[in-house]
């Protein structure tokens, strides 16, 4: 009897589903009462977060998507083709870091690259020493992989930053011991923007005989990323950060750097990274590193006449503002400034014609600030009030010009 039952209400919900299913769908995709027409598009102001997949990408990957299908493991026609495609996209990337293409190992995104990082070097090195040099403001994906080596018997140093958001090369080589192995620090950072001194603290690393990785996934695509210039043994990245497709990224590994294997299986990705290759998005990766190498002037240009031009709305306004780092040594593209007395949280709740990021939120427990944020020292009473606002391709003057002036009103109308 308990069986028929559960039978009897999956017809149910079955039947009910489809008599009612899209009316659902039509209710979801109705846009907020007040803000937009079934026409419109919020203007996008959150580009660190993710980026669009455009045509030029889109258009690389459709073949492999359709008749280019074969295993790169393969050793027929089908096999091969797809096999050399991968090589060509792994040209594609080494030409824009200025790398050898063998250095690269196509991963799953900037999350596992961190993990393999961090984990190789490592359980490869633990003989050597366990200790591991990294700073407060890093992306989860590098602090949570600490926190593990931690509970495997590693020990971690957290450097402190500036206001700025900057860490201090001199702090930094200080922490050098002799049984530091290892030391990971961005290359910029998600929320603030803020550019980090990757080539000095790469070379205090070599001097001490230190293995070197950052975290590039927000940098590509914003500023230069120069192999030969950071002075890293390793180095992180995630297409969907520079206008490729999610779920794929990769590792750069300096020649002669070993890596304790992560994925174990066949000996794909010259035995460095198990697994089948994800042909269709390493393909978009490839092609997307190719246009960020050409187009990189422009849209370092582009983002920032747009950044700048989102700040000077805010100047003009008679709002109480601070903005949270160095805007001369920081993304291009990127702005984080907080309001006095607002709610970033509430803003965006009701200003649905903007997507942007918030950097803290009031709970009744009390106030949840970024870790980022709190590293900083933002006071509280502007920390509540901090957006993310990150521009790219795509965003118009125009666009900037409304986006700045539903925000600044929403602002004034909720104090």
């Amino acid at each position: 009897m308990q069986i028929l039952k559960k039978e009897n209400t999956f017809r149910f919900s079955a039947r009910f589903y489809e008599k009612y299913a899209s009316f659902f769908f039509l209710f979801l995709s109705q846009p907020n009462q007040n803000i937009m027409s079934v026409d419109d598009k919020p203007i996008y102001l959150d580009y660190n977060a993710t980026t669009p997949i455009i045509k030029e990408v889109a258009d690389a990957m459709l073949p492999f998507l359709y008749e280019n299908f074969g295993n790169p493991s393969s050793n027929h026609y089908y096999g091969q083709l797809t096999k050399a495609a991968i090589e060509k996209a792994r040209v594609q990337i080494a030409t824009l870091f200025n790398c050898d293409a063998e250095e690269i190992v196509f991963t799953s995104g900037g999350t596992e690259s961190n993990n393999y990082a961090l984990k190789g070097i490592a359980f490869a090195c633990q003989n050597k020493g366990k200790h591991i040099i990294s700073t407060k403001i890093e992306h989860p994906a590098i602090l949570e992989v600490l926190n593990y080596l931690e509970n495997k018997g590693f020990e971690v140093s957290l450097l402190d930053v500036g206001e700025n958001g900057v860490v201090s090369i001199q702090e930094f080589e200080k922490t050098i011991r002799p049984d530091t192995i290892l030391a990971t620090v961005m290359h910029a950072n998600n929320e603030t923007g803020a550019i980090q001194p990757i080539s000095e603290l790469g070379e205090i690393c070599r001097s001490n005989d230190v293995l070197f990785h950052s975290d590039a996934a927000q940098s590509v695509g914003k500023i230069k990323v120069d192999i030969e210039e950071l002075n890293v043994d390793l180095l992180s990245f995630a297409g969907h950060k520079f206008y490729g497709p999610k779920g794929v990224g990769g590792l750069f590994v300096k020649k002669g750097v070993v890596l304790e294997k992560y994925i174990h299986g066949a000996n794909h990705e010259r035995n460095l990274r198990a697994g089948t290759e994800n042909i269709i998005e390493i393909v978009g990766l490839g092609k997307a590193a190719e246009l960020v190498s050409r187009d990189i002037a422009i849209t370092m240009e582009h983002s920032r006449r747009l950044r700048d031009l989102l700040l000077s709305e805010i100047m003009e306004s008679d709002l109480d503002y601070r903005v949270n780092s160095d805007i001369n040594k920081t993304l291009p593209n990127t702005l984080s400034v907080s309001f006095k007395g607002v709610s970033s949280n509430e803003v965006l709740k009701q200003l649905t014609g903007v997507c942007a990021s918030a950097g803290a939120a009031c709970h009744s427990e009390g106030v949840s600030m970024s870790h980022v944020l709190e590293a900083i020292g933002i006071p509280i009473d502007y920390a509540l009030g901090t957006f993310r606002f990150s521009t790219g391709r795509g965003l118009s003057e125009e666009d900037i010009y409304t986006a700045s002036k539903l925000i600044i009103d929403e602002i004034v109308r909720l104090r």
